[in-house]
């Protein structure tokens, strides 16, 4: 019985602790909010179920980043995914009025950031709004840290492109 309740305080603490974050990252690549809670409760579900022995806190972290992008973009090439259609095609537009935890009003940025290509946001929102280095983000993305430093300089290009074609 008391090793089912420290499993039970350990999940508690594990989706206190990364909650938050994986909700983001899930936000900025489903840009829909029932979608990232989803995608959240199923990185957990994945992590409970897999029930193995990470070797520490940033394992830990890198494993349930990588888990959370894959079932984003599983959710992404799902065919229902592709069928559907938002009340509004406009990202920014339908974007207008939901509150996320992580921005600043009237954040030019994040709207850019968030139209990228998928390859080109998941590291600039991991390196700029998460602030994680390169290294960990090469790891928790399984690429090289010459292909992350690649996809920085040019998601930084294509954002300052969005940014100066809005801009009169």
């Amino acid at each position: 019985m008391e090793q089912k309740f420290e499993k039970n305080e350990r999940w508690n603490c594990l989706t206190e602790e990364y909650q938050a974050m994986l909700y983001r990252i899930a936000f900025s690549n489903l840009r829909n909010r029932a979608d990232a809670e989803d995608a959240v409760q199923e990185t957990f579900l994945r992590y409970i179920r897999a029930e193995k022995s990470i070797a520490d806190r940033e394992h830990e972290k890198a494993w349930l980043i990588r888990t959370i992008l894959h079932i984003c973009t599983d959710m992404l090439k799902s065919s229902w995914h592709r069928k559907t259609v938002a009340l509004d095609e406009s990202v920014t537009a339908g974007a207008e009025g939901i509150w996320r935890p992580y921005q600043v009003k009237d954040d030019e940025t994040l709207e850019a950031v968030l139209q990228l290509p998928i390859h080109y946001r998941n590291p600039i929102y991991l390196f700029y709004y998460e602030d994680y280095s390169i290294q960990e983000i090469a790891g928790a993305l399984n690429e090289k840290e010459g292909t992350i430093k690649t996809r920085l300089r040019r998601g930084r290009e294509e954002v300052k492109k969005i940014l100066t074609e809005r801009r009169p």
